[in-house]
């Protein structure tokens, strides 16, 4: 991969989704001539899936801002530990748990999320996993506990292509937080089903992140794509 002096954007999804999710976001930002990046995320287990990132990273020349949303968030945390050339990091609606601390566990203080009780096991081990099953939104709640803002037709694409997380990777500890050692912003969703908004703010405020609220869905950067990508030249504007 090629890089320039400006940074390269990498936006690293999370679970139920994949990296089309980016696309609105994509057209903003190169647009204003960015360099963007979407790659795959396994949703195997944190350790697995920054491993993989970091190796994604590795190939970029020149400095990297790196975005998650979602459990993306945990794994930018994690990837970005020691790598010189990450120079930021973006959450948009993402989890950003400590060292020693899961993404299950992060939220667990808060009242439970609508998809605590919408998202649903399959009856056999995710494939790649540690073990356990694979989970998936149920197809009758998806577009309210994950996309209430974006149109009908789009959410029903979505659910038909979500890619399910592997359940030991919510529960499986972070080994590292770059976000204690290096700049972030947070894009915190006030009508978020999927992650408690209270736990957006908690994490949000540890991480003594620059805060942009919106008033959407934990898929806000796909129905408000714009506001998203201000939030990312902004951070690019202050690295």
């Amino acid at each position: 991969m090629t890089g320039t002096d400006s940074p390269t954007i990498v936006l690293v999804h999370g679970a139920f989704a994949d990296a089309s999710g980016f696309a609105g976001l994509t057209a903003e930002l190169t647009a204003f001539g960015h360099q963007v990046v979407a790659p795959a995320n396994p949703l195997r287990g944190l350790a697995h899936d920054a491993t993989a990132l970091r190796a994604v990273l590795s190939a970029v020349e020149g400095p990297v801002l790196l975005v998650g949303h979602s459990y993306g968030g945990a794994v930018i945390g994690q990837a970005a530990a020691g790598l010189d050339n990450v120079l930021g990091l973006v959450y948009l609606a993402a989890f950003g748990p400590a060292a020693g601390e899961s993404c299950a566990g992060v939220q667990a203080p808060f009242p439970p999320s609508l998809l605590a009780a919408t998202v649903e096991p399959t009856p056999y081990d995710a494939p790649g996993a540690a073990g356990g099953p694979d989970l998936y939104i149920r197809r009758d709640r998806f577009r309210e506990t994950f996309c209430a803002d974006v149109p009908v037709d789009v959410a029903r694409a979505m659910c038909a292509a979500q890619r399910p997380l592997a359940a030991a990777a919510f529960s499986e500890n972070a080994t590292a937080a770059s976000w204690r050692d290096l700049p972030t912003w947070y894009q915190l969703a006030r009508r978020d089903n999927a992650i408690p908004p209270q736990a957006q703010e908690f994490m949000a405020q540890r991480m003594k992140a620059t805060v942009q609220e919106v008033d959407g869905s934990h898929a806000a950067f796909i129905a408000q794509p714009v506001r998203a990508a201000a939030l990312i030249t902004t951070a690019l504007s202050q690295l």
